[in-house]
């Protein structure tokens, strides 16, 4: 038994110099996180200068979210701090993607006034986990690219970097950009237009094709079709005959136009931006009045 003392001071005493509660340290010495020291010959429980200190530590281990096995472990010396701060960021950062993934979703339930049946949809694309996620990307790259690699071998891997799956820590934009993206690449009518769109693509690679003559040259149309835009040619005009051939060569512009109206659809292009947002880019121009210019000019030539 040790002596009531100067230095040893009850829960009450140990209350009052920290601003805990009584029930709060009572909790804390009962299951074995702050152990007495001694007894009074009243029975109480008596503490020390070094259970003044252990307690403020465990109170500050408490704030930071620990739980009491995390916090035993570290004032009983078993880890040290650093080894279970680091256990803890892991786990809160698990939390965090938690949170920002129901934040995301309930931000997209809102905008869209989704049923309950969307909800939870949506909340299961976000919550896949990576493994599901890849599956959906490799699904919906075979049934869109599966056969061409052929014509343009590297075609997959091209287009496999650009599918994008959700970084490690992703932002809530980034969580509603993918849950948008995964819907839209499994729609059947979408694969079945992106499937049309690289097959045209396609056509215009292989071993007999010069590098670099592909007609889907999207910087050479927009730059032809915007200085002529900006001149004022109108796309039936006879002046657009020489930016249509500055741009076409001698390919069939029958063929050209119908390649092209199979791109010029919202979806590919919302297929572009969502893959930007997920990758954290800026969202590329879409250079819809050009692309329009050049499929009228084309239309005023092949009509009939």
């Amino acid at each position: 038994m040790i002596d009531d003392g100067p230095r040893l001071l009850t829960i009450g005493q140990l209350s009052r110099r920290t601003g805990l509660s009584v029930r709060t340290i009572r909790y804390w010495s009962d299951v074995g996180a702050l152990p007495p020291v001694g007894r009074s010959s009243g029975g109480y429980r008596l503490y020390d200068a070094s259970s003044l200190a252990r307690l403020e530590l465990i109170r500050t281990l408490r704030e930071l979210g620990l739980g009491l096995d995390d916090v035993r472990s570290v004032v009983d010396g078993e880890s040290d701090i650093a080894s279970v701060a680091a256990a803890h960021v892991a786990a809160l950062d698990a939390q965090i993607r938690s949170l920002r993934l129901n934040r995301a979703v309930l931000s997209t339930v809102a905008k869209r006034n989704s049923s309950a049946e969307e909800m939870a949809l949506m909340n299961k694309l976000a919550r896949l986990s990576a493994a599901e996620r890849k599956h959906i990307i490799d699904d919906f790259m075979e049934q869109t690219f599966g056969g061409l690699d052929a014509a343009d071998p590297d075609i997959r891997t091209r287009m496999r970097v650009m599918v994008p799956d959700l970084p490690d820590d992703p932002t809530t934009g980034q969580v509603d950009a993918w849950v948008e993206l995964a819907e839209l690449m499994q729609d059947p009518d979408f694969r079945a237009h992106m499937r049309r769109m690289i097959e045209f693509n396609a056509a215009d690679r292989g071993p007999d094709v010069p590098p670099g003559s592909s007609l889907w040259f999207m910087s050479r149309l927009v730059q032809l079709a915007g200085e002529a835009r900006e001149r004022g040619v109108a796309p039936e005009s006879p002046e657009a005959d020489e930016v249509l051939r500055g741009l076409l060569g001698n390919a069939d512009p029958a063929a050209v136009l119908e390649r092209m109206e199979a791109a010029a659809n919202d979806d590919v292009a919302r297929f572009r931006d969502l893959v930007s947002l997920v990758r954290g880019l800026e969202t590329l121009p879409r250079h819809n009045e050009e692309f329009a210019w050049v499929v009228a000019a084309l239309r005023a030539r092949t009509a009939g």
